[in-house]
């Protein structure tokens, strides 16, 4: 995600965060639209790849960037962990390809609750399918293991979630 102001193969531990934010900060939706059709395109021209089955996740800020693929690719499905910024992306939800599946930690401290229901109300407004779960006991970043937000029981449940419904809008 920082490849167009980070040198190649750096690895930022979670624990320092300041040194990432000048990449972070960096980060365009025209940059990410570009790598992700980039992606697509290439997932296409793969020969073992169905067509139609093309779907994107993402954690944290990559929640906010299966969002944003969502909306400028033709998957047939997506899901977000914990999506911080997706709700400037509101105006996206119209554009939606595919049934959108979100996840919010519900002790979250980053993530405000205004905030998923300006995702969420966005979404429903544009009269796209979506599922939301908001795990009450979780935290942010509670899928993540490197993270001492880490929930085991929050990340099992919501994983064997994402595979259903992988599972139910792609087939096997």
């Amino acid at each position: 995600m920082f490849h167009r102001t980070a040198a190649p193969g750096l690895e930022i531990p979670y624990d320092n965060f300041a040194s990432a934010m000048p990449h972070y900060q960096a980060i365009t939706n025209e940059g990410l639209t570009q790598d992700m059709q980039a992606a697509y395109d290439w997932l296409q021209a793969q020969p073992n790849v169905q067509k139609n089955k093309i779907a994107a996740i993402g954690f944290c800020l990559g929640g906010r960037v299966a969002f944003l693929a969502n909306a400028v690719l033709p998957l047939a499905a997506a899901v977000s962990y914990y999506g911080g910024g997706t709700h400037l992306l509101a105006d996206h939800a119209k554009d939606l390809h595919a049934p959108h599946l979100f996840f919010w930690g519900g002790l979250d401290q980053h993530i405000s609750q205004d905030q998923i229901k300006q995702v969420t109300d966005a979404v429903a407004a544009a009269g796209k399918p979506y599922i939301n779960t908001v795990i009450s006991y979780a935290d942010h970043g509670f899928n993540c293991d490197a993270r001492p937000s880490y929930n085991k029981d929050a990340a099992a449940e919501a994983w064997a979630l994402t595979l259903a419904f992988f599972k139910e809008k792609m087939g096997k």
